[in-house]
């Protein structure tokens, strides 16, 4: 491994002293490869476009980021800046000088990138979605057009996967092959959920089920792992310790805090989509109207972005898993059932009055 990691520290080397121009865009695309952006822009975009598109993307990124997590737990991934500081194969402790920025200090271990296995598993989610729809044509003009699309699409989706890799590993916050383990893990999983039509049709129970076994499971592990004397949270000491600013160490980036971010996502998804008011304005006739799915992404999006102006207090750690928990549940329950049950309400009220 130390040579793999040596080899991945000269390419970082390598991205940050020949592409510093390009800082502001790598930056930008590894806010763009953030697993939370899934919840706050993508779900609501798909949800309203397709319900099943939507639906599955959450499991997707769900599931995808519990495996996320189980697979950093169990390979023990070192990220570069923390290794180049403790690593003994450089000789007279002249270890290579990596420079950090405000994203690099992630507290989790680094192997498969979570960046990486997020990005690539939703974004498999959307282009095979919007394949499916020119599929379905036939004459010989639209054969070529849906050829032209699938290049189209699968280069676009490419392009995102390197270029969110690329940012990753320019922050020193990855190595090489941690990115691409993460890109190919996801497609993995963004793939089984297209052989698993269950979800689209499972109860709040089936979902309640589903989060206390992510739950339980996860938990177990970390116990019975720690009383074999293995610290899973070790990652955390080590990102404190040679972390370049302790204002850059956000809990938000812990182990746990994403096990229940994404709990809290489909635990919300669940009730949103078994409650009376997902029923009433989703299933009624005002679905099929377009300015009823255009009134209800805009409005989704706009209360979305709502929610970052809610900070969730840090002193205490319980009280903010608990109310991380809350927070992530709220976000698909709100595109869901309320903001479409708000605006079928509103176009219902509006009708009755012209009438």
């Amino acid at each position: 491994m130390d040579l793999l990691h040596s080899n991945g520290v000269l390419i970082i080397q390598h991205l940050q002293r020949d592409y510093r121009a390009y800082q502001d865009f790598l930056n930008f695309m590894s806010h763009v490869g953030d697993p939370r952006n899934i919840f706050s822009i993508y779900f609501p975009l798909w949800f309203q476009l397709n319900q099943v598109v939507g639906t599955k993307m959450i499991w997707v990124a769900v599931i995808g980021d519990w495996f996320n997590l189980i697979f950093k737990w169990i390979l023990f991934g070192h990220r570069p800046y923390w290794w180049v500081q403790e690593t003994m194969i450089y000789p007279n402790q002249s270890s290579p000088c990596l420079e950090q920025f405000p994203i690099t200090c992630e507290t989790g271990p680094g192997s498969p990138s979570g960046h990486a296995m997020g990005s690539s598993c939703v974004w498999y989610v959307m282009v095979t979605a919007a394949l499916s729809y020119t599929v379905r044509w036939k004459d010989k003009s639209a054969v070529t057009l849906h050829r032209l699309t699938w290049s189209f699409l699968w280069s676009i989706f490419w392009i995102i996967q390197i270029s969110v890799c690329i940012s990753r590993v320019f922050i020193a916050t990855h190595f090489p092959h941690q990115v691409i383990l993460g890109v190919f893990a996801g497609i993995l999983v963004a793939e089984a959920f297209e052989h698993t039509p269950a979800i689209q049709t499972a109860s709040l129970r089936m979902y309640i089920k589903t989060n206390l076994f992510l739950f339980i499971f996860a938990l177990g592990f970390y116990l019975v792992l720690k009383l074999l004397d293995i610290d899973l949270l070790w990652s955390v000491l080590k990102a404190k310790k040679w972390c370049a600013n302790p204002d850059w160490i956000n809990i938000d980036t812990t182990p746990f805090a994403g096990l229940v971010r994404n709990l809290g996502a489909l635990f919300g998804l669940g009730l949103g989509i078994n409650s009376e008011m997902f029923i009433t304005s989703c299933k009624g006739k005002n679905s099929c109207k377009i300015s009823f799915r255009i009134l209800c992404i805009a409005a989704s999006l706009a209360t979305l972005q709502l929610y970052n102006f809610v900070k969730i207090p840090t002193h205490t750690e319980y009280l903010f898993y608990i109310l991380s928990f809350c927070k992530s549940a709220a976000m698909p329950l709100t595109v869901v059932a309320l903001v479409p049950y708000c605006v079928h309400s509103l176009m219902r009220t509006t009708e009755k009055k012209l009438n």
